[in-house]
Order: structure tokens, then sequence, then C-alpha cells
């Protein structure tokens, strides 16, 4: 089974990727967690570059990369563990390239979208749980240290948020919308109920 969980940066998708692979292990499964980009050494280095607050990167360079690096994490980390019986969770996947270039940046959901299914050939999560938090509320749990795209303005999260709202409408079989304010246990709930897990 493959699970990503989506959001705004700050809504808790790293907190509630690993609350939910620790009780998944518990219960007996092997999990292997991942983040996007990364979770390659190639993939790492892509992550290096994009969140770089001193790096100036265009649009479509911004979305290639982004495939690039989630190409090589297929390869290298989903398919294998797919293939041995085991449980991807993925914190990040498609779904945010879809948000942050296809409607924030402006490149539009078709492109990012063929682009990105070259990359994973066409491989999509099984559930994907969009964690939802007003733009405010997310911001303000971010951290100190914002990277290059938590550094982005206000407007341009509100997008991001309208692009994963996009996603969800065009994906609804696959993508379940869950509330993440309040306490992560509280939010950990509705997410395995989202998920029938």
């Amino acid at each position: 089974m493959f699970i990503s969980f989506e959001g705004l940066d700050g809504c808790g998708k790293t907190t509630q990727a690993a609350m939910l692979a620790a009780a998944l292990e518990l219960e007996g499964r092997t999990v292997v967690r991942v983040r996007e980009p990364g979770g390659t050494p190639i993939g790492e280095r892509i992550r290096e570059l994009l969140l770089d607050g001193d790096s100036v990167i265009g649009g479509a360079a911004e979305a290639l990369l982004y495939a690039a690096a989630r190409a090589q994490l297929v390869d290298q980390v989903i398919l294998p563990a797919l293939a041995r019986g085991e449980v991807v969770v993925a914190d990040r996947f498609i779904d945010s390239s879809l948000a942050y270039q296809g409607v924030a940046r402006g490149l539009g959901l078709e492109q990012v979208l063929q682009a990105n299914e070259l990359a994973t050939g066409g491989l999509m999560p099984d559930i994907t749980l969009l964690l939802e938090l007003p733009p405010e509320l997310a911001a303000a749990r971010r951290g100190d240290t914002p990277d290059r795209i938590e550094s982005e303005s206000d407007g341009f999260h509100a997008a991001v948020a309208e692009g994963f709202a996009a996603a969800a409408a065009r994906f609804p079989e696959r993508i379940r919308v869950v509330d993440a304010s309040g306490p992560p246990r509280a939010v950990l709930a509705r997410v395995r109920e989202a998920a029938n897990l």
C-alpha cells in the first residue's frame, strides 16, 4: 500500500506521517517512510538546491527538479518496497507539484501532471491524506528559519491551498481531506478514519 500526506507547509504532514508509520509498525506492518524531495542521494542533493534560500529557480526548472527527485525515489525506494509488500508512507508526492508548480507557479495542472507521470511511470498513491489547515494557521506553525518555498508570499501559499483543492476535486477517489486542526493525536485519529486504517 502506498500512502501519501499532502498539505501546506506547517500543516503537520511530517508529524502525521511519522505517527501513522509508527502505529502501523506496532500493528506488525513493515513501513518505509520517504520524504520529498529527497530519500535518495540524488534526491537529497536536489532538495538542498530547491530549498536553498539563495537559489533563484524558474517555475519550469523547479517543477522538473521536483520530478527528477521523484523519479529517483520511485525507482530506488518506492517500487522496490511495494514489490516486497511493504507499506510506503510519503511526506509529499505528486499532488504537491500540482499545487505548488501547477497552480501557484502558474504552469498548469496538465503540464505538471504529464511531467510527473513520466517521472513516476504513472505511479500514484493508493490513498492521499490532504491535511487541511487555513494558510494563516499553517504559517504560524512553520519554523523560525523558513526555506525558499516557505519564504514565499501569503498570496503564493493561498494559491497552493487552491491547488490542493483542485487536486482533491480531480482525484476524489484517492484524496481524502482531513481537518488538521487540534492536537496531533486527534488529527491522527481523523487520518486513520479517513484512510480506513
